[in-house]
């Protein structure tokens, strides 16, 4: 799914508009209706819905809104703020098929009439605000924001840019509880400047023209269960674990041992045919006994992995706790300059070649880099706004010629070509050690399994991000653990392989 910036939001409703033909009041019509579909879904008619709406189009699409489910005679109070002198011609045109009376002016003391129980639809500004809000409406969503209500905001919270939001002002932005976004996410949802404003979004299909969602051009794209699962490879019969690859996971270290252990089960549930761990002597017990699947691959080093790379892998996953000491640097540059492997880059193996940054020229072509974003920083150097670090990024991996999936709450995974792929699953359980090491080994594991590093990354990361979906359905998100998104794979296989069969 493509994320289109501010102008080609509004070329596609024109293009949609010029070419199905439609009115463009009509396409509102349709926008407010999929609104009013979603909310009879979500809320049954005894609940008291209060609509804001500006004078816009953002505000006509909350006129429509307001006729249907007064229609369906769900309880509404409409108020109105005046956005200047001249409203838009689709406002107006809504406006009229509505008693005078039903509008009550929208100021910041008129707020103090909402009861805490009712629902709040935020139809104020749209997607064609361009500076930041100020004055009298600034000083109402200063209340709205402070009030214990749910607030459900049609397209974007009001206040918030479309894409990048470094200029704008948190204090002039609606904070949604919901935003139901029409067609795609917004650029500014997925990122974390003030990508919290949007809430929970929804995705309303409003039937923008296909033609030209597929032509327009944008680097940035949206990864969902669609996509991932396009990718999915179902099991055949004569498979064995030859035809399922082998994984050398290079990692752990005296004191990182559960890194190690996290990367290698996580690897194991991918599927892979084999799995080698190459590991400290302090270490080998510990896996053995933890892991009795792996086939251990000894190194001299007792503490730490120390001396050179003479083993013939195809595919590594290096770096979960495997320390950032001498030997451990000397170790990791023998692997880049002495394998022709595959690889997942990750954790420890990140700090070293941040801190020897010559290590950065001899990456692996077509390697996959994992750093959460102090990791990243560490390699690119800080950036002021998520403008810079999105170019950064697209950079790093363009200039390298490798995946780099920059971790995090919609984890952003660029492309050598330029593209970036921003996650839709996962959830804040996420939040905790270890997640990063068990991405590292479902991505080794696909890999192994002879997905492409494009394949294994999109797959990967949405399948570690869906299985801490699934598993929020039973384990409360704040007492997740990491290895519980291991044991949360086999359902994310489960439903792939049910999906790739319909």
């Amino acid at each position: 799914m493509k994320i289109l910036n501010q102008l080609q939001i509004h070329e596609a409703d024109r293009q949609t508009i010029r070419m199905e033909p439609i009115a463009s009041i009509d396409l509102m019509e349709r926008a407010a209706k999929a609104c009013f579909e979603w909310i009879c879904q979500n809320y049954n008619t005894d609940k008291k819905l209060i609509l804001l709406c500006g004078t816009g189009n953002n505000g006509g699409d909350g006129l429509a809104l307001y006729r249907m489910l007064r229609q369906k005679k769900y309880k509404c109070t409409l108020f109105e703020f005046e956005l200047g002198k001249i409203s838009s011609h689709d406002y107006n045109l809504n406006k009229s098929k509505i008693a005078e009376e039903n509008f009550k002016e929208l100021t910041h003391e008129s707020l103090s009439q909402i009861q805490k129980n009712e629902v709040i639809i935020d139809a104020i500004l749209g997607t064609g605000l361009n500076r930041p809000v100020e004055g009298s409406l600034k000083r109402i969503i200063q209340v709205l924001n402070g009030m214990p209500n749910t607030i459900l905001s049609i397209d974007i919270p009001t206040g918030l840019f479309s894409d990048f939001n470094h200029e704008n002002h948190p204090n002039g932005i609606v904070k949604a509880t919901h935003t139901l976004s029409f067609q795609m996410p917004k650029l500014a949802f997925l990122l974390p400047e003030y990508g919290e404003k949007s809430g929970h979004f929804d995705l309303l299909d409003i039937g923008i023209l296909p033609s030209y969602l597929e032509k327009v051009s944008t680097p940035y794209h949206y990864l969902t269960a669609e996509k991932a699962k396009i990718y999915f490879k179902t099991p055949k019969k004569f498979d064995h674990k030859g035809s399922n690859g082998n994984l050398l996971l290079i990692a752990g270290s005296r004191g990182k041992m559960g890194a190690a252990i996290l990367a290698a089960r996580a690897a194991l549930r991918t599927g892979a045919g084999k799995l080698s761990v190459l590991t400290p002597k302090c270490g080998i017990d510990i896996l053995q006994n933890t892991i009795p699947e792996a086939i251990i691959e000894t190194n001299y080093g007792v503490n730490s992995i120390s001396g050179y790379y003479d083993l013939n892998y195809n595919t590594i996953s290096i770096g979960p706790g495997m320390g950032t000491n001498s030997d451990a640097k000397k170790f990791l540059e023998s692997v880049l300059t002495s394998s022709s492997a595959q690889m997942v880059i990750d954790a420890d193996a990140i700090n070293i070649i941040a801190e020897h940054p010559k290590l950065k020229e001899i990456l692996p072509k077509n390697s996959i880099i994992t750093p959460h974003p102090k990791e990243f920083e560490r390699l690119v150097g800080s950036w002021k706004t998520e403008q810079e670090k999105l170019k950064l990024l697209i950079q790093f991996s363009a200039n390298h010629n490798l995946i780099c999936i920059l971790k995090g709450a919609h984890s952003a995974i660029a492309l050598p070509d330029g593209n970036i792929w921003f996650n839709s699953s996962g959830n804040p359980a996420m939040a905790t050690a270890g997640s990063g090491d068990v991405l590292t080994g479902i991505i080794g594991g696909l890999l192994a399994k002879g997905y492409t590093p494009m394949e294994a990354s999109l797959m990967g990361v949405f399948a570690h991000g869906y299985s801490a979906d699934i598993l929020c359905e039973s384990i409360s998100p704040a007492f997740m653990l990491a290895s519980d998104l291991i044991n949360g794979l086999n359902s994310v296989w489960r439903k792939f392989e049910n999906k790739s069969k319909e």
